[in-house]
Protein backbone atom coordinates (compact mmCIF):
# COMPACT_ATOMS: atom_id res chain seq x y z
CA UNK A 1 0.00 0.00 0.00
CA UNK A 2 1.43 3.34 -1.04
CA UNK A 3 0.71 6.01 1.59
CA UNK A 4 -2.73 4.73 2.61
CA UNK A 5 -5.27 7.38 3.62
CA UNK A 6 -7.81 5.31 5.54
CA UNK A 7 -6.87 3.20 8.58
CA UNK A 8 -9.86 0.90 8.13
CA UNK A 9 -8.66 0.01 4.63
CA UNK A 10 -5.22 -0.67 6.07
CA UNK A 11 -6.77 -3.05 8.60
CA UNK A 12 -8.87 -4.77 5.94
CA UNK A 13 -5.77 -5.15 3.75
CA UNK A 14 -3.98 -6.80 6.69
CA UNK A 15 -6.84 -9.27 6.97
CA UNK A 16 -6.74 -9.98 3.22
CA UNK A 17 -2.98 -10.54 3.21
CA UNK A 18 -3.07 -12.75 6.30
CA UNK A 19 -5.84 -14.91 4.84
CA UNK A 20 -4.13 -15.23 1.46
CA UNK A 21 -0.68 -15.86 2.90
CA UNK A 22 1.05 -12.89 1.30
CA UNK A 23 3.10 -10.12 2.86
CA UNK A 24 1.92 -6.54 3.19
CA UNK A 25 4.28 -3.62 2.63
CA UNK A 26 3.04 -0.23 3.83
CA UNK A 27 4.87 2.69 2.27
CA UNK A 28 4.65 5.74 4.51
CA UNK A 29 3.82 8.40 5.32
CA UNK A 30 0.25 7.33 5.94
CA UNK A 31 -2.58 9.82 5.67
CA UNK A 32 -3.47 9.07 9.31
CA UNK A 33 -1.67 8.80 12.61
CA UNK A 34 -0.40 5.23 13.02
CA UNK A 35 -2.14 4.15 16.20
CA UNK A 36 -1.45 0.44 16.62
CA UNK A 37 -4.45 -0.03 18.91
CA UNK A 38 -6.82 1.41 16.28
CA UNK A 39 -5.13 -0.50 13.46
CA UNK A 40 -5.43 -3.71 15.49
CA UNK A 41 -9.14 -2.98 15.92
CA UNK A 42 -9.55 -2.66 12.14
CA UNK A 43 -7.49 -5.77 11.46
CA UNK A 44 -9.25 -7.67 14.25
CA UNK A 45 -7.29 -10.75 15.30
CA UNK A 46 -5.52 -10.88 11.92
CA UNK A 47 -2.95 -8.21 12.83
CA UNK A 48 -0.55 -10.72 14.38
CA UNK A 49 -1.16 -13.21 11.57
CA UNK A 50 -0.17 -10.73 8.84
CA UNK A 51 3.42 -10.34 7.67
CA UNK A 52 3.61 -6.52 7.72
CA UNK A 53 6.61 -4.43 6.73
CA UNK A 54 6.47 -0.67 7.11
CA UNK A 55 8.71 1.49 4.90
CA UNK A 56 9.52 5.12 5.69
CA UNK A 57 9.37 6.13 2.00
CA UNK A 58 9.15 4.91 -1.59
CA UNK A 59 12.93 4.95 -1.72
CA UNK A 60 13.16 2.76 1.40
CA UNK A 61 10.67 0.32 -0.16
CA UNK A 62 12.69 0.17 -3.39
CA UNK A 63 15.91 -0.56 -1.47
CA UNK A 64 14.32 -3.35 0.57
CA UNK A 65 12.18 -5.18 -2.00
CA UNK A 66 13.77 -8.05 -3.88
CA UNK A 67 15.23 -7.10 -7.26
CA UNK A 68 13.91 -10.39 -8.61
CA UNK A 69 10.37 -9.07 -8.17
CA UNK A 70 8.33 -7.00 -10.59
CA UNK A 71 6.21 -4.17 -9.26
CA UNK A 72 2.72 -4.29 -10.76
CA UNK A 73 0.71 -1.11 -10.19
CA UNK A 74 -3.04 -1.49 -9.87
CA UNK A 75 -4.37 1.68 -11.47
CA UNK A 76 -7.47 3.06 -13.15
CA UNK A 77 -5.00 4.75 -15.57
CA UNK A 78 -3.53 1.45 -16.80
CA UNK A 79 -4.23 0.01 -20.25
CA UNK A 80 -3.93 -3.73 -19.50
CA UNK A 81 -6.90 -5.53 -17.93
CA UNK A 82 -5.70 -7.62 -14.99
CA UNK A 83 -7.15 -10.83 -16.48
CA UNK A 84 -5.01 -10.32 -19.62
CA UNK A 85 -1.80 -9.94 -17.63
CA UNK A 86 0.62 -12.82 -16.98
CA UNK A 87 1.52 -12.74 -13.29
CA UNK A 88 4.71 -14.32 -11.94
CA UNK A 89 5.34 -15.86 -8.53
CA UNK A 90 7.42 -13.00 -7.10
CA UNK A 91 5.31 -10.11 -8.38
CA UNK A 92 4.50 -7.29 -5.99
CA UNK A 93 1.05 -5.70 -6.35
CA UNK A 94 1.14 -1.98 -5.62
CA UNK A 95 -2.01 -0.17 -4.50
CA UNK A 96 -1.92 3.63 -4.60
CA UNK A 97 -3.44 6.09 -2.18
CA UNK A 98 -7.19 5.96 -1.97
CA UNK A 99 -7.40 9.70 -2.69
CA UNK A 100 -4.75 10.18 -5.36
CA UNK A 101 -3.15 6.94 -6.57
CA UNK A 102 0.61 7.28 -6.98
CA UNK A 103 2.69 10.17 -8.30
CA UNK A 104 3.66 10.12 -11.99
CA UNK A 105 7.28 9.22 -11.25
CA UNK A 106 6.15 6.01 -9.53
CA UNK A 107 3.58 5.29 -12.24
CA UNK A 108 6.39 5.51 -14.79
CA UNK A 109 8.92 3.48 -12.76
CA UNK A 110 6.89 0.31 -12.15
CA UNK A 111 7.32 -2.79 -14.28
CA UNK A 112 3.67 -3.04 -15.36
CA UNK A 113 0.23 -1.51 -14.76
CA UNK A 114 -3.12 -3.31 -14.67
CA UNK A 115 -6.73 -2.23 -14.26
CA UNK A 116 -10.13 -3.74 -13.52
CA UNK A 117 -12.63 -3.21 -16.35
CA UNK A 118 -15.73 -1.55 -14.95
CA UNK A 119 -19.10 -0.29 -16.06
CA UNK A 120 -18.84 2.89 -18.14
CA UNK A 121 -18.98 6.10 -16.12
CA UNK A 122 -17.94 4.58 -12.80
CA UNK A 123 -14.59 5.54 -11.29
CA UNK A 124 -13.14 2.90 -9.01
CA UNK A 125 -13.65 0.16 -6.46
CA UNK A 126 -12.57 0.20 -2.84
CA UNK A 127 -8.83 -0.43 -2.68
CA UNK A 128 -9.16 -3.69 -0.74
CA UNK A 129 -11.91 -5.02 -3.02
CA UNK A 130 -9.79 -4.22 -6.08
CA UNK A 131 -6.68 -5.77 -4.54
CA UNK A 132 -8.55 -8.93 -3.61
CA UNK A 133 -9.75 -9.39 -7.20
CA UNK A 134 -6.31 -8.89 -8.71
CA UNK A 135 -4.52 -10.88 -5.99
CA UNK A 136 -6.95 -13.75 -6.54
CA UNK A 137 -6.13 -13.81 -10.23
CA UNK A 138 -2.38 -13.61 -9.55
CA UNK A 139 -2.60 -16.52 -7.10
CA UNK A 140 -4.72 -18.53 -9.53
CA UNK A 141 -2.20 -18.02 -12.33
CA UNK A 142 0.82 -18.84 -10.21
CA UNK A 143 -0.84 -21.77 -8.39
CA UNK A 144 0.26 -20.31 -5.08
CA UNK A 145 -2.99 -20.84 -3.25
Amino acid sequence: MYQPDIPQNCGAMMRLCACMGVGLDIIEPCGFLWDERKIRTSAMDYYDKANITRHSSWEDFQKRHHKSSRIILMSTKASTPYCDFSFKENDILLAGRESAGVPDYIHESVDARVFIPMKQGLRSLNIVNATSMILGEALRQTNLF
